[in-house]
Parts: structure tokens; sequence; C-alpha cells
């Protein structure tokens, strides 16, 4: 199945990822089941590159030394993940800082949106790279959002970083959609939000916005859901893990791209 993905370039990045295409309605399940199968997440450790115990996490990345703060007591409360970092959210900020020193991504001066921010690990690497990065997240988690933006981003940032409220599935504010992002990165964690996901998704992206989703391959049925409902608006490709940073890796994390049809 695999050898039989089409592969091609896919948005603004420059790498060849396998697009998902399936002319059943199992392709998503297929999908689901296949990368189960071949990186097995149950066997391998979570959380490699974190610690949710941590009151922080420490991360070289950019040429800069970045100190995140992590919330672990929120944690325990029901539909709170943004309090901490997931090894998705690693991966995916390293994998940026990866591929544009590759030069297969250009993020200097491009506008990225980046839905459910968390503890801002993500946008804080975008705007390093020289993105005019946008940080959106619940009301209740701009706090700590904004503590990690402003002490991280203080010095030789070639971009710029700002915090928003954003609720999945609401009407974005107007500077969101008025110029629409070259960019948008999020990470999965629940069937419930998928629908108002792929709504906000729908509303901030235009034929040009290319987004990097990073999602934990921890519910089989979470993932089967949003790409069933995904490919429907848009074309989806995964991104192979040997075009992920070399050092950050993990099979217990997935990495797609999305473009709108």
């Amino acid at each position: 199945m695999e050898e039989e993905r089409l592969e091609m370039k896919l948005g603004s990045y420059g790498g060849k990822v396998s697009v998902l295409e399936w002319e059943t309605e199992s392709g998503a399940a297929e999908e689901t089941m296949l990368l189960w199968g071949i990186q097995q997440p149950t066997l391998s450790k979570q959380n490699a590159f974190v610690s949710h115990s941590s009151l922080q996490l420490r991360l070289d990345a950019c040429g800069h030394s970045l100190s995140i703060l992590q919330s672990p007591s929120s944690l325990g409360k029901p539909g709170v993940t943004g309090a901490v970092i997931w090894d998705s959210g690693v991966v995916l900020g390293k994998f940026l800082e990866h591929a544009v020193d590759l030069g297969i991504l250009v993020l200097q001066g491009k506008k990225v949106v980046e839905l459910g921010s968390g503890c801002g690990l993500v946008g804080c690497i975008a705007a390093l790279l020289g993105a005019q990065v946008i940080l959106t997240d619940l009301p209740d988690r701009l706090r700590l959002l904004k503590k990690n933006v402003e002490s991280n981003l203080r010095h030789g940032v070639r971009g710029s970083a700002a915090v928003k409220e954003l609720t999945w599935g609401d009407d974005p504010d107007n500077d969101l959609i008025e110029l629409p992002p070259d960019y948008g990165s999020d990470v999965i964690y629940s069937e419930g939000a998928v629908v108002d996901l792929l709504d906000s998704l729908t509303q901030l992206c235009r034929p040009q916005t290319t987004v990097f989703l990073s999602g934990e391959l921890r519910n089989d049925t979470v993932l089967e859901c949003f790409l069933e409902a995904a490919v429907k608006d848009f074309v989806v490709g995964r991104i192979n893990q040997s075009q992920w940073h070399p050092d950050y890796r993990s099979p217990r994390v997935v990495m797609y791209i999305l473009v709108k049809k």
C-alpha cells in the first residue's frame, strides 16, 4: 500500500510527501492501520523528548537556547493538554528548523498562524526562523503562552510573534483572515475537537496556505476521524520520517501537510 502512494510536492514545502488518496470509505482506517503497523507506537516510550513532571523544557534551536515553561499541575484537568509540551510539538519545531536549513522550506517574512499553541515552542521556533507568527489558544492558556513568548524572543529574533485568543470553531478575528497565512500548524488530540479544528482551518486557509500538522499516535479513532473529514476539503500528504530532523524522530508521532482544495 505504501509503495503505491503518489509521492509529490505539496504546498510551499519543497520535499515530497505521500499523498493520501482513497476511493472507498475505508481509506482513513487503512492509513491508520498502516501507521500503527509500521511505527508500532505502543511499543516505544512516550514523551522521549520532554518530561511532564518538569516545570520547563530546555531546547537548543536556531542558535538559541529556549527555556519553555510548563504547568504540570494543570494536566489533570479535563481537556487540558496545552499546559505541557508533547513530543509532537518538539518534533514539529525541529522539523521546521531542519527543513529551513535544507532550503526546502522558507519561513522568512511569511505569515504563520499556529492553532493550539499550548506552551508556544513551535511558534517561538517559527519566529526565530523569520516568520511573522500569531500564536493562538484558548483564553485560559494565554498567560503561560505569553510568558514563554516574551522570555524566549527578546533578542536576535528574525521574525515576530504575537499571541491571540482563538477557540476552534468560532469566527476568527478579522486580522487573522484578512491576511491569510502562508503556513499553519497544529496538534490534534481529541475526536470531539476534529469538527471545530477543521472549521477553523477552512476559515483561515487560502489556496496558498500550507498547513503542517503534527500529532501523537495515542488514539487511532481520533486520527481516523480527522483524516476521513480532512480529505473532503484538503489535499493531505504524510511527511516521511526520513525528512524530519535526524535527532528528533519518534514512532509515536505522525506529521501531515494539508493544502486546501
